[in-house]
């Protein structure tokens, strides 16, 4: 093995395919009898996690275009809007991952702090790959381990979005996890999650 190889370094638009890959089948598995059930994320049921997650995904494209984005207003109903709000998630995903593989998306700032734009992308890779853990764990459907370049990402942007976070209550206080946690539950534990929930 050559120690001296260059390591790979990926788009936000190409980790974001990885997430969303991971997330259209759990998305699809949502049954309409599950929408009321909790979730690891505590403020939001199955629907209202759902419903943040259409938010997301929406303006998290805006910011990948260096437009005004708006999450200041509770997310809408989307799946109040009709029986094929799951496809209509996976076209929403599609353009996520679509304006950040754009050229220039991961250039300069975003977003009304002015933050690196590649860190909001990964603020839409985190969204994207753990909230659809908590939907998962919430619907009883198998998720298991997150892409390894998608974890290494995320905990490097957990690391420096963290304190921030949870003065903000965005993050909830670091769960302790085994010593023999794996990166992805150290990562989940990091934004307060129990990584064995139920």
């Amino acid at each position: 093995m050559d120690t001296n190889a260059v390591k790979k370094t990926y788009g936000i638009g190409e980790l974001l395919g990885v997430a969303r890959e991971r997330a259209v089948p759990v998305v699809r598995g949502i049954a309409d009898t599950a929408l009321g059930a909790a979730t690891p994320c505590a403020e939001y049921d199955v629907r209202g996690l759902v419903n943040h997650l259409f938010q997301v995904v929406e303006q998290f494209q805006r910011l990948a275009a260096k437009e005004p984005s708006d999450f200041g207003e509770a997310a809408a109903d989307r799946v109040g809007e009709g029986p094929d709000w799951r496809e209509r998630f996976v076209v929403e995903a599609d353009r996520l991952v679509s304006a950040w593989s754009a050229a220039g998306a991961e250039d300069g700032v975003t977003g009304a702090m002015g933050m690196p734009a590649r860190l909001v992308g990964s603020m839409a890779l985190l969204d994207l790959t753990v909230h659809v853990w908590d939907l998962a764990r919430a619907t009883g459907q198998e998720y298991g381990e997150a892409d390894g370049a998608v974890v290494e990402e995320l905990t490097g942007a957990v690391a420096q979005l963290a304190p921030t976070a949870r003065k903000m209550g965005v993050f909830g206080e670091p769960v302790a996890v085994a010593e023999g946690a794996s990166a992805f539950e150290r990562l989940l534990a990091g934004t307060g999650r129990d990584p064995r929930w139920v």
